[in-house]
């Protein structure tokens, strides 16, 4: 049973349709008109800070400020922009955080000037309104005092901290999609004021994701009419949600680090089953922390040390016929690395050749590569390979240099998926029985596969 799939020209108008489908509800529920104002959008950190089980005893803090401190301008491509990068009011957000925790009592520090002075009209209507012979008006309750300050603010905004993309065109049809990570670093302190002592230290940083998806293409319906298309979005991580959940995730981490340092007082027994199932889950995200590296990655995405490789293609010959057809064939192989970097790969190809009403035939055979991987700890690589092989048929065998790259990304601890080009250069001019000009017979091929990983994990 022989399988075949021709790939007509008209597919490749689809093309941008194809890169644009995740954007689907955005094309098409364009906003067109004005929208009601709604309640504000909850992180993640969001929940996890209320359902942190709550002390006998809520903790008075004062937070006079916690600002931004890194001075950085919103990053501009067209000229100067004197917009911060990060929201001013993040004193605000992180006394939204201390009352969503059920920790803290926050009382007002940032505009004490402001309730001082509400206060001391309350005093003075008071005693200018009081009866006759009324020597003691109604006095205010004293303000509560804090036994621990709150400091700290946004300490860095790094922009640009991963870019990249991927696109292709052909005849004036195709599409692209970029990424970009900006990163903040926040810091929280807990300091007494009872001796000025800084009880503990916390930081924190979250990745910003922009992305963006785009596809055109434009053809020329005769010699004086052009018709053109392009469709696409882009989707940015909003700044004010992301320093809102990386603020969260230091109010939490304070509250854990507090509990395991005794900094909250005696009244918090850590060893109950609700603190201590807090703190365990706590060290074990610690372990995980210590092998993270720049972009979120981890350091335990290093795939382990063999590997067996399955991958179907799309092939076509480069050789002295025309009309050369798009067809199907498989690569199954099995490989090692030599380091983190570096693997030595094995496999059977079968490849078929095929020039439409003139040739079509099945070849066979081994082709041998060494592949380097350029962020191997990364779960989202690019790679290149280069080797060679041979092609067994009929007649005598069909010699060849191997050279291609592609991307791999780790699904889980055993599992990748795959995509490559690979392009094989012959050594000799009659892979298609047909010898003509000085040019050797190429082919070039399409791979998409999968990698099943195993042995020992890489040091």
């Amino acid at each position: 049973m022989k399988i075949q799939i021709h790939f007509r020209k008209e597919i490749l108008y689809f093309l941008p349709i194809v890169f644009s489908l995740q954007s689907c509800s955005t094309l098409f529920n364009l906003p067109a008109n004005g929208e009601k104002s709604t309640l504000g959008e909850v992180t993640n950190l969001t929940t996890e800070l209320k359902e942190i089980p709550p002390p006998k005893d809520k903790i008075v803090v004062g937070v006079y400020k916690f600002r931004d401190q890194t001075g950085q301008y919103k990053p501009s491509e067209t000229g100067s922009n004197w917009s911060t990068a990060v929201p001013q009011g993040t004193t605000t957000i992180l006394i939204k955080a201390l009352e969503d925790s059920k920790w803290f009592i926050p009382i007002e520090r940032e505009n004490i000037a402001n309730l001082l002075n509400e206060r001391q009209i309350i005093r003075s209507t008071r005693q200018e309104y009081a009866k006759d012979g009324d020597k003691n008006p109604q006095m205010l309750p004293p303000l509560l005092y804090a036994g621990i300050l709150l400091e700290g603010g946004i300490i860095s905004y790094d922009s640009n901290v991963m870019t990249g993309g991927v696109g292709a065109r052909y005849f004036g049809i195709g599409g692209s999609t970029q990424y970009r990570q900006d990163r903040i670093t926040v810091y929280l302190r807990a300091v007494s004021t009872l001796n000025g002592e800084i009880l503990k230290t916390v930081y924190v940083s979250k990745n910003i994701l922009s992305t963006g998806v785009s596809g055109n293409f434009f053809k020329y319906i005769d010699t004086e009419r052009l018709l053109e298309s392009e469709v696409g979005f882009t989707q940015n991580e909003p700044v004010q949600l992301a320093v809102t959940e990386a603020i969260e995730k230091a109010v939490k981490t304070l509250i854990i680090e507090g509990l395991q340092n005794d900094i909250w007082g005696n009244g918090i027994d850590k060893n109950k089953v609700p603190y201590n199932n807090l703190i365990s889950g706590y060290k074990e995200e610690k372990e995980v922390n210590k092998q993270r590296l720049l972009g979120n990655k981890v350091e335990n995405a290093v795939r382990k040390s063999n590997f067996i490789t399955l991958n179907v293609e799309g092939q076509q010959i480069n050789g002295d016929y025309k009309n050369a057809a798009n067809t199907i064939g498989s690569k199954v192989g099995i490989g090692f690395f030599l380091n983190k970097n570096i693997n030595l790969e094995a496999s059977v190809n079968t490849v078929k050749i095929k020039n439409t009403g003139i040739i079509e035939r099945d070849y066979f055979g081994p082709e041998f590569n060494i592949q380097y991987l350029f962020l191997p700890q990364f779960k989202f690589t690019p790679f290149v390979y280069a080797g060679f092989g041979a092609l067994f048929s009929d007649n005598d065998p069909f010699i060849k240099a191997n050279l291609g790259g592609g991307l791999d990304y780790l699904i889980s601890d055993n599992f990748s998926a795959r995509t490559y080009f690979q392009y094989d250069f012959g050594f000799k001019d009659k892979l298609d029985g047909f010898v003509s000009g000085k040019q050797n017979d190429n082919i070039m091929r399409i791979g998409l596969g999968i990698n099943y990983y195993f042995g020992n994990q890489q040091k």
